[in-house]
C-alpha cells in the first residue's frame, strides 16, 4: 500500500470512528484486511490516541467555528493532517498539506479543500 492509499484508508477508518461506537481495532477491521500497512496503522492509531491534543490544536486555529460544527469529512482530514504535522517529522509539511487537499478532493468537494488549506496554513 502506497502512502496515498494509506492516507485514504486512514480517512475512511477515522471517519468510521467519528461516526460509530467502534473501537480502533473494529474500525480498522471494517476498512482493511490484515496484514496491516505500518504507515496506515501509525496514522490511525496515532490520530486516535492524540485526538484531544489534535482537536485543541485545530480549535486554536479556527475562526468563528467550533470543532463540532465542522463538516465531518473536513474534520477528519484536518485531524489526520494535524497528527502528521505534529508527530510525523519525516514528511515535509508542504507534502502533508498537499495530501490533505487531495483527500478533500477525493472525499469532499472544492470548498472543503480550500477550507482545510486555510486552517492548515496557520500551522506554518
Amino acid at each position: 500500500m502506497k502512502r496515498r492509499e494509506a492516507r485514504e484508508k486512514a480517512i475512511q477508518t477515522l471517519f468510521q470512528l467519528d461516526n460509530s461506537e467502534m473501537n480502533v481495532d473494529e474500525a480498522i477491521g471494517y476498512v482493511v484486511d490484515a496484514p496491516l500497512n505500518t504507515f496506515y496503522e501509525q496514522l490511525v492509531r496515532g490520530t486516535a490516541e492524540n485526538l484531544t491534543e489534535i482537536d485543541n490544536e485545530i480549535t486554536n486555529k479556527l475562526e468563528n467555528w467550533s470543532i463540532d460544527r465542522l463538516p465531518k469529512i473536513e474534520r477528519t482530514v484536518l485531524r489526520l493532517a494535524v497528527y502528521e504535522l505534529l508527530h510525523n517529522k519525516e514528511v515535509p509539511d508542504r507534502v502533508i498539506l498537499n495530501e490533505a487537499i487531495e483527500l478533500c478532493k477525493t472525499f469532499g468537494d472544492e470548498k472543503s479543500g480550500r477550507f482545510v488549506n486555510g486552517v492548515l496554513s496557520k500551522f506554518n
